[in-house]
């Protein structure tokens, strides 16, 4: 089966154009798919509908989260898909399964002035140490654009338009978008720019706009530890990129921003997504209610 799920991973990464999270993801689900049946003597041509509930319904039983089942659930379903187009398999027998529906649990939001606080936080001291430029400008892009902390860690020289103070982003499906970015962040990038990356670049960096200390492109692991560094309240608590992410859109909602114009800063499809993703305060309601309706 190595062959199988190796060509599979290439169809994702080629063909669908998933992320490397998404292929780990996805090929550990068909992997441990298979290994079940396989330990009930079933091969891959043989396995039907039922064996596949009883294999997400183990999952259930042991306490797997329902975000894990569904995701379980689209990784059979675009794996038989392709299995059949193939000719691996007669039918898709994935393709009645239903996915539970997942709980959305949404981040912890920082507040404007804890937001503040975190880009503050990861300033640096001292204004010749590249690191200390790269990680500010790191939490400055994260809150500043809210992008995603890969879509951070992709990004090359060329996709930055410093007269226009907007990043060329790829996002997932390899859909690009621009996001605009403000002063502060410019200065950010500036510093970094003209003393931090000349100071770590090496002749393997490429055209990668954000380095490790070794000069290769930051890792996303890295950013994530900067920005749960910038946040820590001191109390144990942080919060990572996603976070970020998720608190610059709610500053926008509660600064009037269209929900539309949200949506294509954040790069998702459908509307339901920017929807579910983003909380608007009670005090934002309450204001809206108080100016638009003749009875508030």
């Amino acid at each position: 089966m190595a062959d199988v799920l190796g060509a599979f991973a290439d169809h994702l990464r080629y063909e669908k154009a998933r992320s490397d999270h998404t292929v780990r993801a996805y090929v550990g689900d068909v992997r441990g798919m298979i290994a079940f049946t396989g330990a009930r003597g079933v091969e891959l041509a043989d396995i039907d509908l039922a064996l596949l509930r009883a294999w997400l319904a183990e999952h259930t039983r042991r306490g797997a989260a329902r975000s894990s089942v569904a995701r379980e659930v689209s990784s059979a379903k675009t794996f038989f898909a392709w299995a059949q187009r193939e000719g691996l398999v007669a039918s898709n027998v994935a393709g009645r399964l239903q996915a539970p529906k997942a709980h959305r649990v949404l981040p912890h939001v920082l507040d404007p002035e804890a937001a503040a606080e975190a880009v503050d936080a990861a300033a640096p001291a001292d204004p010749d140490d590249p690191v200390a430029l790269r990680d500010r400008l790191i939490v400055e892009l994260l809150y500043s654009c809210g992008i995603r902390v890969g879509e951070l860690c992709g990004l090359d020289l060329g996709d930055v338009d410093p007269d226009r103070r907007v990043l060329r982003v790829i996002g997932k499906g390899d859909k690009q978008r621009s996001a605009p970015y403000g002063g502060p962040a410019q200065t950010a990038l500036t510093d970094w720019l003209r003393l931090g990356r000349p100071a770590l670049a090496t002749a393997t960096s490429g055209d990668a706009l954000l380095l490790g200390v070794k000069g290769g492109r930051l890792d996303q692991r890295m950013a994530r530890t900067v920005v749960h560094r910038a946040t820590d309240d001191g109390n144990g608590g942080s919060i990572g990129p996603h976070g970020l992410r998720h608190s610059a859109a709610t500053h926008l909602l509660e600064g009037g921003a269209d929900l539309r114009v949200v949506q294509e800063l954040l790069g998702h499809s459908s509307l339901s997504t920017t929807q579910l993703y983003t909380h608007v305060s009670v005090e934002r309601l309450r204001a809206v209610h108080d100016q638009a309706h003749p009875r508030a």
